[in-house]
């Protein structure tokens, strides 16, 4: 599943000094920090930033810094489909990196519904001429779901059909970033009963690499993170096996939540206006989905790590499942934790296995305090003789 990208982009037309012809310079990163007078220290802050921001180790700096001052911006075309613009909107409130930076220092966007000025013809014909010029060295970005129901015109883009402009689009790019679980899996708009056909993108991507980036909408700094790391070393990360980042999806909320204690424990609400509700107690049986949901919410939250859903005291709904929106009321817990064993049947008999650890420690306590006084007493004694 991985993918080379190849050199892009920012363009400027330069002076070819031994030919005279105009040619194309492509500017790294690091020709961005310079031409905007930017320092060198700077630079190598923002490269520490980008490399944990990726999930990597920062003895992975180097490597991102030398990539970011050899390695041309890459070219990033961002297509629409059936959504709500809450990637988008998801996108912009990056903070590590900014939002602004990736899209003005870091990558060279070229085409984006959202994100551009321009609009109408001239604004497709660059994109054509975009596919044309870069043709497999363009990483694509798809938001929303591909309409196909009566030849897909319930969603239409530049004057052709949404599915059109994927596939055109597609057959051109290096690497594809499917963004939100619109584009993962049809989203919401292809819950029961899925007037419009939608469905993800994978049927119209042929056989590129893509990257699964599921979430409604996804965390900013995840979504910054993937396309970062296809600019920089070339290649999509690696994947798992439903071809989501696994520097990203790699654990569930269940595992990373800080009421997790309380479920260990058997100690749940069960109402949200209850005292265990306001104590802070595990949320499953309020329809909490975070034992089945993998995700980083948990651990990078949202908001520069501010608070998520379940901090909020809120139910996890699945939202990087591929079906959450018909798995039944999202306040009404799910009727097993596992196929065999009921989550009571667990809290139940981890509160009792804890219980009996507590009294069991204490009884050693007892125990070990007995012989410390006693020995204590029979020191005294030997000094007083």
């Amino acid at each position: 599943m991985a993918g080379h990208i190849g050199p892009s982009v920012y363009c400027k037309s330069i002076k070819d000094e031994r030919g005279g012809k105009n040619v194309d310079k492509r500017e790294s990163m690091w020709d961005v920090y310079l031409r905007k007078g930017m320092s060198r220290r700077s630079f190598l802050k923002g490269c520490a930033a980008l490399t944990a921001m990726m999930g990597l180790s920062s003895d992975k700096v180097a490597k991102v810094a030398e990539a970011a001052e050899k390695k041309p911006l890459p070219v990033v075309v961002w297509i629409h489909g059936h959504e709500c613009t809450g990637c988008d909107e998801s996108f912009i409130r990056s903070a590590a990196p900014l939002a602004s930076d990736v899209v003005l220092n870091e990558v060279a966007l070229e085409y984006d519904h959202l994100l551009s000025a321009a609009s109408g013809a001239p604004f497709e014909a660059h994109l054509d001429e975009v596919i044309q010029k870069y043709k497999g060295q363009y990483i694509l970005a798809v938001e929303g779901a591909a309409c196909t129901k009566d030849n897909g015109v319930y969603c239409m883009s530049g004057g052709h059909t949404f599915t059109h402009l994927l596939q055109k689009a597609a057959d051109g790019a290096a690497a594809i970033i499917a963004y939100g679980t619109c584009a993962v899996s049809g989203g919401i708009q292809a819950a029961s009963p899925n007037p419009t056909g939608s469905s993800g993108i994978a049927h119209f991507t042929g056989s590129k690499p893509v990257v699964n980036v599921p979430g409604c909408p996804p965390i900013p700094e995840v979504m910054t993170g993937v396309v970062m790391h296809v600019a920089l070393f070339g290649t999509v990360p690696p994947l798992d096996s439903e071809g989501r980042p696994r520097q990203f999806y790699g654990n569930r909320i269940h595992d990373t939540c800080y009421r997790r204690p309380f479920f260990d424990a058997g100690m749940f609400a069960e109402n949200f206006d209850d005292e265990g509700s306001k104590a802070g107690w595990c949320l499953y049986k309020l329809g909490c989905r975070g034992p089945e949901t993998y995700n980083s919410c948990g651990n990078m939250r949202w908001f520069q790590g501010m608070s998520y859903p379940i901090q909020s005291g809120a139910p996890c709904i699945g939202c990087s499942n591929a079906h959450f929106w018909d798995e039944g009321p999202m306040s009404r817990r799910l009727p097993q934790f596992s196929p065999a064993v009921d989550v009571d049947t667990i809290g139940a008999g981890l509160a009792a296995v804890t219980a009996v650890g507590v009294v069991g420690h204490a009884a050693a306590s007892v125990v070990q305090k007995k012989k410390r006084i006693a020995a204590e007493q029979a020191e005294k004694g030997s000094g007083e003789e």
